[in-house]
């Protein structure tokens, strides 16, 4: 099944209906060794996956096994995933609740400033355009999910959609906003996301 399809069968049908949340939880063992048994990764460059939408995690793991989308830890991993395991690990994931963590103090007011207005001067829309105030994303249009994401990889995929290393952006809304971001404005949007699960509950 193309990604087109797998997102178009999670968004069609009601919530979660495209895939079997327990037989997920099943499969999802070696999962657990880097995302953590309730979807919080252990390490902070790793993404959380709790209360991610299952429309994107379903792209995401659908891309990492064809090829659109690479890295050398999770492209094996998902090497060897049908098309039913993707939807059954992206229900399992998408049921547990959204993981609170916190941002620092250093850069918060500068993140908080992206966020919510992005940079006019550098042609950069707000982030809460597309994944809301609360950084809910929108399941329907495949934004993820970024309250309490890890600031360390969200960090990473900023700066390797600005390099050109990561890709699987159709419109390239990510690639090109990031191109205009600098080391420190990556840094403190990142820092904020990592916070804003506690700043908007």
């Amino acid at each position: 099944m193309a990604v087109a399809a797998i997102v178009i069968a999670l968004v069609a049908q009601p919530t979660h209906a495209a895939g079997d949340a327990a037989a997920g939880q099943a499969k999802s063992a070696v999962c657990a060794a880097c995302h953590g048994a309730d979807g919080k990764a252990l390490q902070p460059t790793y993404p959380n996956l709790a209360g991610q939408h299952a429309s994107y995690i379903a792209k995401q793991l659908t891309e990492y096994r064809d090829g659109d989308r690479v890295n050398a830890l999770m492209s094996g991993q998902a090497a060897n995933l049908s098309d039913e395991d993707i939807l059954d690990l992206a229900a399992y994931y998408s049921e547990m609740p959204i993981i609170a963590n916190t941002a620092a103090e250093e850069n918060l007011a500068m993140g908080e400033a992206i966020y919510r207005g992005g940079i006019t001067a550098q042609g950069i829309a707000a982030c809460i355009a597309c994944h809301g105030p609360a950084g809910l994303g929108n399941p329907g249009a495949v934004y993820p999910v970024l309250s309490g994401q890890n600031a360390g990889y969200t960090a990473d995929q900023l700066i390797q959609w600005r390099a050109g290393e990561r890709s699987n952006d159709p419109n390239n809304v990510m690639g090109s906003l990031s191109q205009r971001l600098t080391d420190t404005e990556i840094q403190a949007v990142s820092n904020y996301i990592q916070g804003l699960y506690s700043a908007s509950n």
